[in-house]
């Protein structure tokens, strides 16, 4: 009498396939702590990346949002680990690298946004709103900017008053001639790179670099005469997106609290 082997076969095939997803289980944390891994990776290097002309910022953008899928999956694939029974003693360590990286990845770009979402979506600061100091030696920088040279106006001025109501004009107890020097070195204190210094006009122009993804925004220090001695005026400007998250004004106040020091 002829056997039957397909029940066999069968029965074959269900255990196989129970070991395959009984292992993928066990190694579940270690996936998921590769898939923190990368993400924090791909975050780490959206940034330099972009900041060394090895791809543009749209590209370093799109790198940090999906450093923030990457994290979440991380973090989804945890859970999952640990609410199957049997599994939540193997592979602990795992899955505290998992999380920490993963929230890692989430967190610090969920961050910046929160911060930029605190601010007014624009890009164009100055101390000087109503007569802003106008860019001259840096506009062949600027020629293939997205963002134009001129001041946006009355709107972008408005938006400025309400958000940063203390970026002011500074006024110094000191002689033109002696505030354009000492606002010349503290421009340079802060790393900015010098493309002209006129003390005739009283106008210093600029170009400052962010630190992480490297963009380049253009600042002009306008000195004049005024009844205590020199006034002071700063414009600090992105030539690249439509928000600054605050980077501006936080340069030009930095500026003016440096300057103020360094007179006193």
């Amino acid at each position: 009498m002829p056997v039957s082997i397909a029940p066999v076969a069968g029965a074959n095939r269900v255990t196989r396939g129970a070991a395959f997803w009984r292992v993928a289980l066990m190694a579940g944390s270690r996936i998921a702590f590769l898939v923190a891994l990368a993400a924090v990776l791909l975050l780490l290097v959206s940034g330099p990346g972009t900041r060394l002309g090895l791809w543009e910022f749209p590209t370093g953008f799109l790198m940090m949002r999906w450093s923030v899928y990457l994290g979440l999956a991380a973090l989804a694939l945890t859970v999952v680990h640990m609410l199957v029974p049997g599994l939540r003693r193997r592979g602990a360590g795992w899955r505290a690298g998992a999380l920490v990286l993963g929230l890692a990845a989430v967190y610090i770009p969920w961050q910046a946004l929160e911060k930029a979402r605190e601010v007014p979506p624009i890009h164009d600061i100055t101390t000087d709103t109503q007569n802003p100091p106008a860019f001259v030696a840096i506009l062949p920088r600027r020629a293939d900017a997205p963002n134009p040279a001129t001041y946006p106006g009355e709107d972008v001025a408005r938006q400025q008053r309400e958000a940063y109501p203390d970026i002011r004009s500074l006024q110094l107890e000191l002689p033109p001639e002696r505030a354009f020097a000492v606002a010349l070195d503290t421009a340079g204190s802060m790393r900015w790179e010098i493309v002209a210094a006129d003390p005739a006009e009283g106008l210093i122009e600029a170009v400052a670099t962010t630190f992480w993804y490297g963009f380049r925004d253009d600042v002009v220090v306008r000195i004049r005469p005024d009844e205590l001695g020199s006034r002071v005026d700063v414009r600090s400007a992105s030539r690249v997106g439509r928000s600054d998250a605050g980077t501006n004004a936080r340069r030009i106040r930095s500026f003016l609290e440096r300057l103020q020091q360094a007179v006193e």
